[in-house]
């Protein structure tokens, strides 16, 4: 029975959540090695650190890779890996397509440039309750050149984000609640990700990443930008540097992970969002936060998993892929 892994992003980020990474050889040493490539990046987790984009980024790899190396200690291995939004570069060093170093310095660079981009005056938005189309409409709507607005993410049927000036999300949440929205909520987000305002990021971040050498992929990576398996190096690095100006297609990529025959998605830290939503698209599959479940229980889980014989309909989904 097939596993995936998932690794958050921004937004799920919160104070301690390096130090509470769990009690593991392989979480010291990857905080070690980060330490030794981003001098301060590996208990850089204060409500005021992660008030930077840049250190949350950092973070987020960080504990990403960390939780990837602890798991596999345990003897437990992703058969796919997806990533939302900076969750896509772990999933890359989960895939073999980044080493932690190569990561590490080109999230930094991305985090960088996008606080660079925007300082200030912009940020994301959810939208609950309402459908993609809805909030295409009212979206373009309230958008205008001066304080633009797009439709930024697309999580589940009725979880879209928006991205936008300040005024313009000020609007958006004006205009949501008179539709019937069930919450409209500002994200812990200071930057206007996964839209058109960040071409120019996109474009930086292609250079940077067009020196990383090609590898072979080892584990099948489920792009959040296209929501497609992607089995090229060359077109996961290309995804994470267009991904940043891209509209994140997390329920189509989760969907692609139940096509697979997914039985088993473990959410790195922090946080559980990311299983949670597997878990409503897939009610038949297992899913696990590794935050709240811990190591030991997660590596038994997941043996029971791999062990079960597959159900009719995962047989017939393997059948097909």
């Amino acid at each position: 029975m097939r596993v995936a892994f998932l690794y958050p992003g921004q937004g799920t980020q919160r104070p301690g959540m390096l130090h509470d990474l769990p009690d593991h050889a392989a979480v010291a040493a990857t905080l070690t090695e980060a330490e030794r490539i981003l001098p301060g990046s590996s208990r850089q987790d204060t409500a005021q650190a992660l008030e930077s984009t840049v250190t949350t980024q950092v973070a987020l790899c960080v504990a990403g890779v960390a939780a990837t190396r602890a798991l596999a200690d345990e003897g437990v291995t992703p058969d796919a890996v997806a990533g939302h939004s900076i969750g896509a570069f772990p999933a890359a060093v989960a895939a073999g397509v980044l080493t932690f170093a190569e990561a590490l310095v080109a999230v930094r660079h991305r985090g960088e440039l996008m606080r660079d981009a925007y300082p200030s005056g912009y940020g994301m938005a959810a939208v609950l309750g309402l459908s993609v189309s809805h909030v295409r409409r009212m979206v373009e709507s309230i958008s205008t050149g001066d304080d633009p607005a797009y439709v930024a993410v697309v999580d589940t049927d009725e979880q879209i984000v928006v991205a936008g000036s300040t005024l313009a999300l000020e609007r958006l949440t004006t205009t949501a609640a008179h539709a019937g929205a069930r919450r409209v909520q500002r994200l812990d987000i200071g930057v206007p990700s996964h839209c058109p305002l960040l071409d120019g990021v996109a474009g930086a971040m292609a250079d940077h990443l067009g020196a990383v050498p090609r590898r072979r992929l080892t584990v099948p990576y489920v792009s959040d930008s296209t929501g497609r398996l992607l089995d090229d190096a060359g077109a996961v690095l290309d995804d994470l540097a267009l991904g940043i100006a891209t509209t994140v297609k997390w329920r189509d990529a989760t969907a692609i992970l139940g096509e697979l025959g997914t039985a088993l998605f473990i959410q790195t830290p922090p946080g559980h969002v990311l299983a949670r939503m597997a878990g409503a698209a897939h009610p038949h599959a297992r899913v696990i936060a590794l935050a709240e479940t811990g190591i030991a229980d997660t590596a038994e889980i997941t043996r029971r998993v791999r062990t079960r014989p597959p159900s009719p309909a995962a047989g017939a989904l393997d059948a097909g892929t």
